[in-house]
């Protein structure tokens, strides 16, 4: 088991944020899936959880659609991340690098706030780090890396807590979790887990109908194993 850890609370951060920061440092793995990692441990990863704010939409998450042509989680919805590399000197590193070859993200704009617990993904062995952080000074994105990422969006909050866009989906293997449907993009499994969980810690949750399940439409999709939803769609 890991917790989260508070790096810096700026005096200026929106006031929204309070709730979730004033969790963050007691975070436990448990909080978002029932999976440790083994003795050995895996492969360290980690993915930014990056939100913004907008005028229009206000609060908001920046993700990634994968490539279709993808061998590995074709078109499925992640955030920015990807296996550590000798020269990062932490997780921090590794989330930041990757978002910036990703999609172009300037590590300069972005305020790092902390760490959310370490996720075990058995399916691949990775042990992955979220990096909580606010996009302080929002530019272009864009996919960087067509073969990769075909798509890069911000999911406004008020439309990911929407119950019309909530629902569950299930796998052929009988396994069922968390999704939404926002802007064209069905987002599951490790993802999906990791807001769901945020949006209830955030106080931005409304209530919802968890009897809406659909069919996954891309079967090949490799089985999750962790309580909140944890295929590796991050990390080919």
């Amino acid at each position: 088991m890991t917790r989260g850890q508070l790096v810096e609370r700026p005096a200026d951060l929106p006031g929204w944020f309070d709730p979730l920061l004033g969790r963050v440092a007691s975070l436990r793995t448990e909080d978002f899936s029932a999976l440790r990692a083994p003795v050995g441990g895996g492969r360290p990863s980690a993915v930014l959880v990056l939100f913004g704010e907008s005028e229009e939409t206000g609060p908001d998450l920046l993700v990634l659609q994968r490539a279709a042509t993808m061998r590995n989680h074709a078109g499925q919805p992640a955030f920015p991340g990807g296996g550590t590399d000798p020269e990062d000197a932490d997780a921090i590193a590794t989330a930041l690098r990757e978002a910036s070859e990703e999609v172009g993200l300037d590590p300069a704009s972005v305020e790092v706030l902390g760490r959310l617990p370490e996720l075990y993904i058995p399916v691949s062995s990775f042990v992955v780090t979220p990096v909580l952080a606010w996009w302080r000074r929002p530019h272009p994105v864009r996919p960087c890396q067509p073969a990769e990422v075909a798509h890069v969006a911000r999911l406004p909050i008020s439309e990911l807590v929407d119950p019309e866009n909530r629902i569950r989906v299930r796998h052929r293997s009988g396994w069922v979790g968390p999704a939404f449907q926002v802007r064209g993009m069905l987002v599951w499994g490790f993802t999906a887990g990791v807001i769901s969980t945020l949006l209830d810690i955030g106080g931005w949750s409304q209530p919802w109908q968890p009897g809406r399940i659909v069919e996954l439409p891309e079967a090949s999709a490799p089985v999750p194993a962790a309580r909140s939803g944890a295929p590796d769609e991050v990390l080919p």
